[in-house]
């Protein structure tokens, strides 16, 4: 993607932010912003483990982690701007490059890959015309090979804003993309009615509920065969407590269990 837009790719493997992501916040924002943070921060007993919050909470303002996002972060936490951005550089849910209305992940793991999810990359990228981590011109999709949704039983798996998209197939992940792209309410396959943007949820990655957590189901029908295959059998699972007791009473009677006690 132009590096005008996007960030410049080095031959190190690093990320250049644009100039503009350096310019100081506006008062207001700047005002929101640190009295955000005070709440994040106050959950902590050592300040400095809200970085990870703290970094979503930046994107849930810029749409990325700026550079004023990292002295923002550097300045609240008493960190160095070379630790936040050690930190920011690691997790890929933070983007040093403007990102897209929407992230959608294309799970290209085993399970996903041999079910279709090669064939679903290489269909929506070329749908798009953009690659790994790049976005299209409208700014509306970040694409992205992801190496597992968390879903295999719902293999393959599309994930918009980590959202789940289940059982997936190239005309339904093409049309996924066109509806977000269009600005249309697109529903996941589990939880909430609808899509959030990547600011609203990198928001609730802050720690800043939205009100929908109780939307829609948590589990699907595949998720649910195993405790159901239990309860028609009457599996429990091992009492856990009551095993460290028997152990217990024999080590008690010097009588040896006949396991490795290590």
């Amino acid at each position: 993607m132009s590096g005008d837009n996007y960030g410049i790719q080095l031959a190190a493997g690093h990320l250049t932010v644009p100039a503009e992501s350096k310019e100081p916040y506006a008062a207001d924002v700047l005002a929101s912003l640190h009295e955000d943070a005070a709440l994040v921060v106050a959950r902590y007993p050592q300040k400095r483990s809200a970085l990870l919050p703290l970094l979503h909470l930046v994107q849930s303002v810029d749409g990325y982690v700026t550079g004023r996002g990292i002295d923002f972060c550097a300045d609240v936490l008493d960190l160095s701007t070379a630790e936040v951005s050690g930190v920011a550089t690691f997790y890929t849910q933070y983007k040093r490059h403007p990102n897209g209305e929407y992230t959608v992940g294309i799970c290209t793991n085993t399970l996903c890959a041999i079910m279709g999810g090669d064939q679903i990359w290489d269909e929506v990228s070329e749908h798009l015309g953009i690659g790994h981590d790049e976005t299209t011109p409208d700014g509306k999709v970040t694409l992205e090979r992801v190496e597992c949704n968390a879903a295999c039983d719902f293999a393959p798996v599309v994930m918009a804003n980590w959202e789940f998209f289940d059982n997936q197939t190239p005309e339904s992940t093409k049309a996924l993309v066109d509806d977000l792209r269009a600005g249309k309410d697109v529903k996941p396959s589990r939880g909430p009615d609808k899509v959030c943007s990547f600011k609203q949820v990198s928001r609730v990655l802050a720690g800043f509920h939205d009100g929908l957590a109780d939307q829609g189901v948590g589990a699907g029908p595949a998720s649910l065969v195993g405790l159901e295959i239990a309860n028609e059998r009457g599996w429990t699972a091992p009492d856990g407590g009551a095993a460290k007791a028997d152990k217990g009473a024999a080590k008690a009677d010097g009588k040896s269990t006949g396991k490795d006690e290590a």
